[in-house]
């Protein structure tokens, strides 16, 4: 049974605790999906992007300070027995992190950037444990069609892009954007499933299918 509260629940493999420092309710499902029994503690931090930050960087550290920030937020006998699992997704084209959209405006700007061409989807997994930090960063490529103006707009009225990183949804209605895709898909929704399946494997938990 995958447990998926603000509960603090154990794990099937190990005496260590997981809990997922995310409120994204596409984590939550994607790392269900990988059978492991595990608690949601949202975690709240500044993500301004620091000076001169390149993208590798900033996803790396916001997936570390979301699992930190929770870890401590722990009592400290909690934290000697928990792992916390921290991510984060950047949209980056030519460089550039694309952020959620402030209004319709701000998604016609940024889809007219991805319309045509390819751009990178990074995203970062982190766990943290009162022994230290494990993380990686995983890009994909993703390739845009033409978009029009008309396309943009229509997308925005359903609601999809406001709260999307890039100003878009690939597991939604956006998926039909994409011609192309070099890389994780899953980590393009926001959590990639092998590499994160390895990363939680290494640290002695079992999902669905791995075994001691």
């Amino acid at each position: 049974m995958i447990f998926m509260t603000n509960e603090i629940v154990n794990s099937t493999s190990t005496s260590q605790k997981l809990i997922l420092a995310s409120q994204s309710p596409r984590r939550r499902e994607l790392l269900a999906q990988l059978g492991y029994q595990f608690s949601v503690q949202a975690s709240d931090i500044d993500e301004t992007v620091e000076k001169a930050e390149t993208a590798y960087d900033y996803v790396l550290r916001l997936a570390k300070q979301k699992a930190q920030h929770v870890l401590d937020l722990l009592p400290e006998a909690e934290q000697l027995n928990s792992c916390v699992l921290g991510s984060d997704t950047s949209v980056v084209f030519n460089g550039e992190i694309l952020g959620k959209p402030d209004n319709e405006e701000d998604c016609i700007d940024t889809l007219s950037l991805l319309s045509g061409n390819q751009h990178q989807v990074l995203t970062a997994i982190a766990l943290v444990s009162h022994e230290g930090v494990k993380g990686q960063v995983i890009t994909t490529e993703v390739t845009f069609k033409t978009l029009t103006k008309a396309e943009i707009s229509a997308y925005w009225l359903t609601g999809e892009p406001q709260d999307k990183a890039g100003s878009y949804g690939i597991q939604g209605i956006a998926g039909q954007f994409v011609k192309t895709i070099n890389g994780s898909y899953s980590a393009v929704v926001g959590l990639p499933l092998y590499e994160t399946a390895q990363l939680l494997a290494n640290a002695g938990f079992v999902g669905s299918i791995h075994t001691k």
